[in-house]
């Protein structure tokens, strides 16, 4: 018989709920997870009618792996997308909405782990030269590199930063990462003091948007930066500093791990510092 679409809504709903509240995942964590199975049911709805999550076999997975393969989606892709299918896979077996998982034999692409490029310690003075002090938003941005690069932090986490967080006196930030996990980053002193400077010289003169007046880094509307802005400024000051990497914010959280592990750090200290589960 079919199954209402409606059916698989309401499987989507719990799921999104269950991703909220027993995963404690970002709300652009659970769009991707839910993305990920609105493809898988609007493939299965075109090829084999409307069957609930029970019904859906290996056989059909495999079908859409070939599906969004042919429509050219790269092997990381493809593997996100399966890890997606399998998390919801895990809830409906949570759930009891199934009884057996039909992804356990599904077989993901072999991506390449490729790695971020890293810039070299004069590369980094590079990037921090480039920075116009003379403009109104130099520190800011002064002060934002110095901060991805000397804690390792995650774009997200440098966004969502707030004054209530810094500890500069005694050298530390508390960084609010991945899961709502909390921890503890030593920041370096010329990165404190950028900080510092940015807060009493530039800061004060914003007038924080209702809701953003704990938000360190503020753009000059008052809200806080979004990701796609911190993109933009680091994309002008590698080109400004003539770097030839493909450079992003990750780069710098990459560099700040392979520089500490190069002058001898312990791994499981990066680890921690990074707010890796997994070394």
């Amino acid at each position: 018989p079919d199954i209402p679409s409606s059916m698989w809504e309401s499987y989507k709903k719990g799921y999104k709920a269950w991703l909220q509240l027993e995963k404690s995942l970002s709300d652009h964590s659970v769009d991707a997870y839910l993305q990920d199975v609105d493809k898988l049911t609007v493939y299965l709805e075109d090829a084999a009618g409307k069957i609930p999550p029970a019904d859906v076999t290996l056989k059909m997975l495999q079908d859409f792996l070939r599906w969004i393969h042919s429509m050219g989606m790269s092997s990381s892709s493809q593997a996100r997308i399966i890890s997606g299918i399998r998390s919801f896979y895990k809830y409906c077996l949570t759930e009891k909405i199934v009884e057996k998982d039909p992804t356990i034999l599904l077989e993901a692409p072999k991506s390449k782990r490729s790695l971020p490029d890293v810039l070299s310690v004069h590369e980094i003075e590079l990037l921090l030269s480039a920075i116009d002090l003379s403009k109104p938003e130099g520190t800011r941005n002064k002060a934002m590199v110095e901060t991805l690069y000397s804690c390792g932090l995650r774009v997200s986490e440098l966004v969502h930063l707030r004054i209530s967080q810094l500890y500069l006196d005694i050298g530390f930030i508390r960084v609010i990462g991945k899961g709502d996990k909390e921890r503890l980053v030593p920041i370096a002193t010329t990165a404190a003091n950028l900080i510092r400077l940015y807060l009493n010289h530039q800061r004060v003169h914003i007038d924080p948007k209702p809701g953003h007046e704990d938000i360190l880094f503020l753009n000059r509307r008052g809200s806080a930066l979004s990701r796609i802005m911190v993109f933009l400024i680091l994309k002008e000051l590698v080109q400004k500093a003539g770097i030839k990497k493909a450079i992003s914010p990750h780069s710098l959280r990459h560099s700040f791990a392979t520089h500490l592990i190069e002058g001898g750090a312990d791994l499981r200290a990066v680890q921690e510092m990074l707010g890796h589960a997994s070394i």
